[in-house]
């Protein structure tokens, strides 16, 4: 038995019909869902540590906990634009978009790049894994400059239409973390919020009201020194 077999055999005996059913209920479904928890994905992953060659076996699995873990063990360092683009199309559920970007697209070089293309696409979950991963990035990418975090406002106006529960919330995020990340940037988002709460569109309307509350709220003004 190899590796991936011996992993996949690891999460079927750990399987939860019980969480699979709730994990429908919160819109997670597509391809074969165990119902193993992401706490425990994280547990077998400091086993594995960084792996590439098994991170691709495990998304070929198909199954949905073995691509979260793929996620997380694989190597930044030798994800290609091909493998990025050839994970987002099987994107099936938004965690597994989520996950992706949070534990591994961030990371490679031409993460701002890929969001960028991404956020025009029209399948669901790649514009999700576009937007998705301009939030990651707001967070966590501490190289950009407030310039670079500010070319993707102009997609998330573009894509403030878009009334797909799993886009418009992804494409929210993205415009709330731009702001959040300074005080520049704060102030581009709240202008960004407001030109999209002029847009005759629920999703655009849904999208500014949540931004403004969060961006105007005294946690975010306390945070980035703009209380008066």
């Amino acid at each position: 038995m190899d590796r991936c077999d011996a992993i996949v055999q690891q999460l079927r005996a750990q399987a939860n019909p019980d969480n699979v059913a709730g994990m429908a209920r919160f819109g997670i479904t597509g391809g074969e869902v165990l119902g193993v928890s992401v706490a425990t994905l994280r547990g077998i992953a400091r086993d594995v540590r960084c792996d590439h060659t098994l991170a691709l076996a495990l998304w070929d699995t198909g199954i949905h906990e073995a691509r979260i873990l793929a996620s997380i063990i694989d190597d930044p360092k030798q994800v290609t634009p091909a493998q990025m683009d050839a994970w987002a199309a099987d994107f099936d559920s938004w965690d597994v978009c989520d996950q992706c970007c949070i534990n591994l697209f961030r990371r490679v070089p031409w993460a701002h790049d890929r969001a960028r293309e991404w956020c025009v696409r029209p399948e669901t979950f790649v514009r999700r894994a576009g937007f998705s991963l301009i939030a990651t990035l707001a967070i966590h990418d501490r190289k950009a400059s407030d310039e670079q975090m500010a070319m993707f406002l102009p997609l998330i106006r573009e894509a403030a239409t878009d009334e797909r529960n799993f886009v418009r919330k992804a494409v929210n995020w993205a415009l709330r973390q731009i702001g959040k990340r300074s005080p520049a940037l704060h102030t581009q988002a709240i202008q960004a919020a407001v030109e999209i709460q002029q847009i005759d569109s629920k999703a655009a309307h849904w999208i500014a009201a949540d931004a403004l509350r969060e961006l105007r709220g005294v946690a975010v003004l306390r945070r980035l020194g703009l209380e008066d």
